[in-house]
């Protein structure tokens, strides 16, 4: 699986100084110890007051439990996870699009947000993996097409905290 991911270079110069940079799962999580922070779409209400900034909020006591990165992944493009990292001012979580939907759909995690005019987005949900092995996983209930509600009970980053903390 390979994520499109956009990166700042300063060699570039002039005023969009960022190039493109293929990531691959094995570049994410080979020999790694990483947090996903899977949620339904950048700029969405949760997603933006409580869900991410959480998780760069509590990002220092994240690496005392040796996780390496926190990413931060949904089902949209670089160029508005950019946007959305640099209007919440996320300056450790690194953002992971998923434009295509395909790491959700592998990971068996899309559903469909047409009644709420979204289309098909990720699940809300947090993992821990280390070394490309599912630790564990923080699934919100209800994963139902369609959802009416916008779960938002156990992938949060105190849970994690908590589970790292035993």
């Amino acid at each position: 699986m390979v994520f499109k991911t956009r990166v700042r270079d300063e060699s570039i110069g002039g005023d969009n100084p960022f190039r493109w940079e293929d990531k691959t799962t094995d570049d994410i999580f080979a020999g790694r110890k990483v947090i996903i922070v899977a949620l339904p779409g950048a700029f969405t209400p949760t997603c933006s007051s409580t869900h991410l900034p959480g998780y760069e909020e509590h990002y220092d006591e994240f690496k005392k439990h040796g996780i390496d990165d926190i990413y931060c992944l949904s089902v949209n493009d670089a160029f508005v996870m950019y946007q959305w990292s640099q209007k919440l001012e996320v300056n450790h979580v690194k953002m992971l699009p998923d434009g295509n939907a395909d790491f959700t759909r592998g990971m068996n995690m899309l559903v469909e947000k047409n009644n709420l005019g979204f289309g098909d987005r990720s699940w809300r949900y947090s993992m821990l993996v280390d070394d490309k092995k599912i630790v564990k996983i923080f699934a919100e209930p209800d994963m139902s097409d369609n959802c009416p509600t916008d779960p938002f009970e156990v992938s949060d980053a105190k849970t994690m905290l908590d589970f790292l903390n035993k």
